[in-house]
């Protein structure tokens, strides 16, 4: 019931932004859950929230349309998180991340642009595979890591990604490979 709880927002929400006119390219799990489904849909794995690529300049018509949902705004430190009414909990919201800037100070490479973002089959706005391996990259945690082995796992990331990203992303990319393949040995 948790994962058609988070479906049905992430499509209420593209939905309503589509609508609007309002750019946005679904990031985070979402993502590379639609990713890795093209591929193989047994292999997806679950989040609790929606995290959406979008322009800072767009905030206030966002938080209009979002709000008309019943959302709740919310302004953190460095993110704008909008609460669902139907579950109320600051880990299953709406999260926005800002395309072109750096998503933390320590990060080496910023959020990819909206010129990245590709219609996924499902009808919603998705960052395409390239940008979002970098995005995963880039953030570096757990979660990340796990993602990238997923889309590794179905065999979405080729040798060639390693030609199109920045030398420490390309190491960690390597990384993740090392951790997959002995994994495979035990």
């Amino acid at each position: 019931m948790a994962v058609d709880r988070v479906e049905r927002r992430l499509r209420r929400v593209t939905a309503a932004l589509d609508a609007a006119g309002i750019r946005y390219a679904v990031v985070g799990g979402n993502a590379v859950a639609a990713w890795v489904a093209r591929v193989d849909p047994g292999a997806t794995r679950a989040t609790k929230d929606v995290d959406l690529l979008v322009e800072r300049s767009d905030l206030e018509a966002i938080t209009s349309t979002i709000q008309g949902l019943g959302f709740e705004r919310q302004d953190l430190r460095s993110l704008v998180r909008f609460i669902d009414p139907d579950e109320p909990s600051r880990r299953s919201g709406v999260h926005l991340v800002w395309a072109d800037e750096l998503v933390r100070p320590s990060y080496a490479c910023p959020a990819p642009s909206m010129t990245e973002a590709v219609q996924d089959p499902e009808g919603f706005w998705v960052l395409d595979l390239p940008a979002l391996v970098r995005m995963k990259l880039t953030s570096n945690r757990d979660i990340d890591r796990a993602h990238v082995g997923d889309m590794l796992s179905v065999g979405l990331l080729t040798d060639a990604f390693d030609e199109v990203l920045p030398a420490v992303l390309r190491e960690r990319l390597a990384e993740i490979r090392r951790s997959l393949e002995d994994d495979d040995l035990r």
